[in-house]
């Protein structure tokens, strides 16, 4: 009985140490992930080109309060007031046009009664011809315009940051590979080292020697599987989706070539630039041309009585002013003056990213041509480090190497397709980058 209690025992244990790690099991979800895929999910879910897309809806917003330079401006009031004011108690029934012969009594005009007015008034103000306002206008255009061609020139940051992410991952599945490789390499290896052991031909400090290679390709192995989950957590973020999810990527492949020969004058962070330049110059005639006279319409019309909510007697009020302001103080000259020395400043800062982007370019077409040159050289040496280590192993087992040759020669070939996974990595994403550098945007995309 207490044999059968014992098993019952461990069987639960069992069950609820299987159970435990379901959950924890369950978090981790694998699935396949293409690059268009990322590239398009982030395009639409990045948070950070979500922030860049509300500051060009704000621009938007900014630009269409100048409507008000074309649209009249309408207020609406209803005012209640009492007063024994001589003068006001006069005007109050002018305005209610309830004056009577009695009211010119001297008596009264001078020690009037309390009288009450209510009085109900629209008014109307119409911009007719402003040329400041509407130069004013044409820079915010040009601040939208330059907002617009920021998030352009984000979309292609977060392209180029989501297929290095991608690279990245590709990079760490294959070094995951390459490290399951040599693990079962060395396992082989270590399995030969103990049976030569068994049988007395080598000492055992070949064996410590070979189990020692054995762990530091496992600890590897396990930094390796954790690069590809840091890696997948990146996308993620990028993508705008929770951690914890594993991608399987495609296949990485290597020369990628891109078209473009030059740096595009068209690129979007270069128009942004110029757009922000016209702003500058639409803003400097605004402030020159705030000293020109003004024209505008105005009118209102209104009720008074001596009841609330009561409209007894209307009339109206229409006009125009032309108003010009002669001088404010040297304010608008000073405006203007500044305005043209920020545009002078932001052509200076356009033309010198021109140059760093040119120098930028020539920088990496030499390093595609460098890494080419590179990755061919790191494919004759996998090649050449695979036969070492057939050889090594050929002549291990039949006693003519030692435990130690080996293990370098498996240890080196490890390192050279490393080092080719590594060269592929980078000249895919110097090729990303160069991409980046060239592309050209149309405000019209």
């Amino acid at each position: 009985m207490k044999e059968q209690m014992k098993t019952i025992r461990l069987l639960m244990a069992g069950v609820f140490c299987f159970a435990a790690f379901l959950p924890v099991k369950a978090q981790t979800e694998t699935r396949f992930l293409s690059l268009n895929e990322a590239v398009e999910t982030a395009l639409k879910e990045n948070k950070q080109l979500l922030t860049t897309s509300l500051d060009e809806k704000i621009a938007q917003s900014d630009y269409h309060k100048s409507d008000a330079i074309f649209l009249p401006q309408i207020n609406v009031s209803y005012t209640a007031m009492v007063t024994n004011d001589p003068l006001n108690v006069f005007g109050f029934k002018l305005q209610q046009q309830s004056v009577t012969a009695q009211d010119f009594n001297p008596v009264l005009l001078n020690s009037p009664d309390a009288l009450k007015d209510f009085n109900a008034n629209i008014e109307v103000q119409m911009p007719l011809l402003n040329l400041d306002q509407i130069y004013m206008r044409k820079a915010a255009a040009a601040q939208k315009e330059a907002a617009r061609y920021g998030t352009l020139r984000m979309k292609d940051y977060i392209s180029f940051e989501v297929k290095k992410a991608y690279l990245q991952l590709q990079l760490a599945y294959r070094e995951k590979g390459v490290l399951e490789e040599a693990l079962a390499t060395s396992g082989e290896v270590y399995a030969s080292v103990e049976r030569f052991f068994a049988q007395g031909l080598i000492r055992k400090s070949d064996v410590l020697n070979a189990k020692v290679h054995v762990s530091g390709v496992e600890t590897n192995l396990e930094k390796a599987k954790s690069a590809v989950a840091n890696a997948s957590d990146y996308l993620s973020l990028l993508m705008g989706r929770p951690t914890g999810a594993v991608y399987q990527v495609e296949e990485p492949a290597s020369s990628i070539i891109t078209s473009n020969t030059s740096v595009s004058n068209l690129r979007s962070d270069f128009q942004a630039m110029e757009k922000a330049v016209t702003a500058t110059e639409m803003m400097r005639k605004s402030s020159a041309l705030s000293l020109v006279p003004r024209l505008n319409a105005f009118g209102n019309y209104q009720w008074n009585d001596r009841k609330f909510a009561s409209f007894g007697s209307d009339s109206y009020l229409l006009g125009v002013r032309l108003s010009w302001t002669l001088f404010n103080g040297n304010q608008s000259k000073y405006n203007a003056r500044s305005s043209k020395l920020m545009g002078m400043k932001m052509q200076e800062q356009l033309s010198d990213q021109k140059m760093k982007a040119q120098l930028e370019y020539n920088k990496t077409s030499r390093d595609l041509d460098d890494i080419a040159f590179e990755l061919r050289k790191q494919n004759d040496m996998v090649e050449q480090a695979a036969e070492a280590l057939r050889i090594t192993k050929d002549r291990f087992e039949q006693g003519l190497e030692k435990t130690a040759d080996v293990l370098v020669a498996q240890t080196q070939l490890s390192g050279q397709q490393l080092n080719y996974a590594r060269t592929v990595y980078k000249q895919n994403l110097t090729a990303a980058y160069m991409g980046f550098i060239t592309s050209g945007e149309s405000i019209n995309k």
